[in-house]
């Protein structure tokens, strides 16, 4: 029996306790292994194109080039690289700014070693992955959250395996442990997601995630 394929990361943030503690972290989990890591964006960016990571996890400010600008430069380039921001910012703007810029995972330095091991394997799988303590704050700050029917979010155009899809979304299932739990394939999950974010008029890779994290309890 083959041994499971090793994920390589780079790891880069301008604090070394922050730095120890995702090493620490990662060290956990025998799938990974990291490749390189350091505490400025140049350097990240050149670690990159090195030795072209399947994951790089990024703080957002660091010397030398930002890791939104580490994550334009991967994304420009067309490396398969998928990058994760881990910051300390529970702001919406800035966690749209890094989707549009290329970034799979957006998750916060307070979160639990489950919820970035999760996070990781999560966008190590092709999936989008949002810190939980992230959407619990979108749920806080949105307003009038109460009279939200429904009928006014869409919901009800869907189909009952749409729903169910959708359902699983919310719960941070994959694509694979949603086909798993409906006993369809995940090409046909894909096809579910996309008419969703059609019938509920949702745009960009992230939507339809951001939309059932923050309408859970209503699914």
């Amino acid at each position: 029996m083959s041994k499971p394929a090793i994920l390589t990361l780079v790891i880069a943030d301008d604090h070394p306790i922050v730095r120890k503690g995702l090493r620490d972290i990662v060290d956990t989990d025998p799938s990974f292994e990291i490749r390189a890591e350091t505490d400025n964006g140049l350097d990240a960016w050149e670690a990159i194109s090195r030795y072209r990571p399947d994951l790089a996890v990024l703080d957002v400010s660091m010397p030398g080039m930002s890791g939104l600008e580490v994550a334009k430069a991967v994304r420009d380039a067309g490396l398969d690289t998928a990058v994760v921001i881990l910051t300390v910012y529970d702001d919406e703007e800035i966690c749209n700014k890094a989707i549009e810029t290329g970034v799979r995972g957006y998750i916060l330095k307070d979160c639990t070693t489950q919820d970035i091991l999760l996070c990781l394997h999560r966008v190590a799988e092709g999936d989008y992955f949002i810190s939980p303590s992230l959407t619990s704050g979108l749920l806080r700050d949105r307003k009038d959250q109460d009279a939200i029917t429904e009928q006014s979010l869409g919901i009800e155009r869907l189909t009952r395996v749409e729903h169910n899809v959708l359902h699983l979304i919310a719960r941070n299932k994959s694509t694979k442990e949603i086909a798993s739990e409906l006993f369809i394939s995940p090409r046909t999950v894909d096809r579910h997601r996309y008419n969703i974010a059609g019938k509920l008029d949702l745009h960009g890779n992230l939507s339809l995630l951001r939309f059932a994290l923050e309408h859970r309890d209503r699914l």
